[in-house]
């Protein structure tokens, strides 16, 4: 029987992968670096941010401090098509020679019961499936599901393994289908709980198989805190894992509402980090809001205020 050449070799095991799926070590599966397919963060010009710097091109603090920096794009039941949307955004990156934030919230019941999200989890299965057929092999920064894992308290014990079992479905597939895509498991904040149990919940969503985990994701906790925090759960991981911080707005820290609180500051602007940190990053566009409380009693979740965006800038 004749040898098969290298490539042939790999283009069949390929195949084989795709129909029989990846074996369960444990390990990270998305072997590429999407830093060094790239030079750079993406500067998302559909942001809320840019948006509003081209309809008032006078706003140059704003256009310079927020819109110019680059921030996450958001991926949920509002994006429409999201194969679509995600190949849109990702091919505008890998064009420009730079790096795509993503973030997907859609898990079904949203993150603490409110509503929102897909209408199953069958739904969702396939939804996250095409957000995942939208990056391909473009490169890729994807954070999947905020505060999914911190706020699973807020559900019935008997609903927690369908949703952890819809998480590592999530985690499977980008590790599997997403070479040179980065991703992280939301990890919830300072004050989500014991880390152990934190840790414990990673696990239990497979996050071996990817890069690591998020912390901070559209909160206000110092990085320090954060750094604090994140070096513990991976103590408590027995290490082999990493894990990025939302530095959008935590300039001045947090005051203890994560809703549009008055006093505070953009942090860091995003940047590769230094270990264990992977990254800095903005997952949230600083202006947008957390919805109708705090300095904007009337502004629903994510629609962008250039109130709150200089209230940011000024750190007031």
């Amino acid at each position: 029987m004749p040898t098969l050449r290298p490539a042939v070799a790999g283009l069949l095991l390929t195949a084989a992968l795709l129909v029989f799926g990846r074996p369960e070590t444990g390990l990270a599966e998305a072997t590429g670096d999407p830093l060094k397919l790239t030079s750079g963060f993406y500067v998302d010009p559909g942001s809320a941010a840019a948006a509003y710097v081209r309809r008032h091109p006078e706003d140059t603090e704003l256009a310079s401090k927020i819109a110019g920096q680059a921030s996450a794009r958001w991926f949920g039941t509002w994006s429409g098509d999201v194969k679509a949307a995600v190949t849109a955004y990702t091919t505008a990156a890998d064009r420009a020679d730079k790096l795509p934030v993503l973030v997907a919230d859609n898990l079904p019941g949203g993150p603490c019961g409110i509503g929102g999200g897909a209408a199953s989890a069958a739904a969702y299965r396939t939804w996250i499936a095409a957000l995942s057929d939208g990056i391909g092999a473009r490169p890729a920064v994807v954070v999947i599901e905020p505060d999914a894992l911190a706020r699973l308290d807020c559900f019935p014990t008997s609903e927690w393994d369908g949703r952890i079992a819809l998480l590592k479905y999530a985690v499977g597939l980008l590790a599997a289908k997403n070479p040179n895509t980065w991703a992280y498991l939301d990890a919830g904040s300072v004050t989500s709980g014991e880390a152990k149990e934190m840790a414990r919940r990673l696990r239990l969503a497979d996050i071996g198989k990817i890069r690591g985990f998020a912390l901070n994701t559209a909160n206000y906790f110092t990085t320090e805190q954060s750094v604090t925090r994140g070096t513990t759960i991976l103590s408590a991981l027995g290490g082999g894992s990493h894990f990025v911080v939302d530095t959008s707005r935590n300039g001045n820290g947090s005051d203890g509402s994560s809703c549009n609180p008055p006093a505070r500051k953009l942090g860091t602007t995003p940047a590769v980090a230094t270990s264990p940190v992977d990254l800095h990053l903005w997952l949230r566009t600083p202006g947008e809001s957390d919805g109708p409380c705090g300095l904007t009693p009337t502004l629903p979740v994510r629609t962008f205020s250039p109130i709150l965006a200089h209230h940011l800038i000024i750190g007031t």
